[in-house]
């Protein structure tokens, strides 16, 4: 079979690229796009980064409390922006340490405080506490109550 060249070469090889125009309007409804998209991203990054940290709180008190309860001794949870810390006793060795929310860019309003566990799992001291933890518009509360246990609230 023969194949017959095009009538107009020029043609041919223009119909392979993309215009100016083409690539403009692209590029103008990407921009769009993610001008719309990205803020979204933002509040939606604030709002995990506030929930990893208050899960990561009250993961930090059960460790605490559950610590107590094995060992049969007053363990002392101290929490602070830079760091959760769990120590045997009020001065004794530091038995767990870990990044507190400031960390992740969370911010905890109030300074350091501690939380002290009884023998048998129930708080002693500081009790009925809350902490408030936000970042942007995020924003959650861990509730601790005197009988050891810890809830997050929105």
């Amino acid at each position: 079979m023969l194949e017959s060249a095009p009538a107009f070469p020029i043609l041919r090889s223009m119909r392979r690229g993309v215009t100016l125009i083409e690539l403009l309007l692209v590029l103008t409804v990407t921009g769009l796009l993610f001008g719309i998209v990205l803020p979204r991203f933002a509040t939606l990054a604030d709002g995990l980064a506030v929930e990893e940290a208050a899960q990561h709180l009250v993961g930090a008190h059960r460790r605490g409390r559950m610590t107590a309860i094995l060992q049969s001794r007053v363990i002392v949870l101290t929490i602070a922006p830079e760091s959760l810390v769990i120590q045997l006793g009020s001065a004794g060795p530091e038995l767990w340490r870990a990044s507190g929310p400031a960390a992740g860019g969370v911010a905890l309003t109030g300074g350091a405080k501690q939380i002290a566990f009884s023998p048998v799992g129930i708080t002693t001291g500081l009790s009925n506490a809350s902490f408030q933890l936000t970042r942007g518009g995020a924003r959650r509360t861990v509730v601790v109550s005197r009988l050891g246990r810890a809830r997050i609230l929105p």
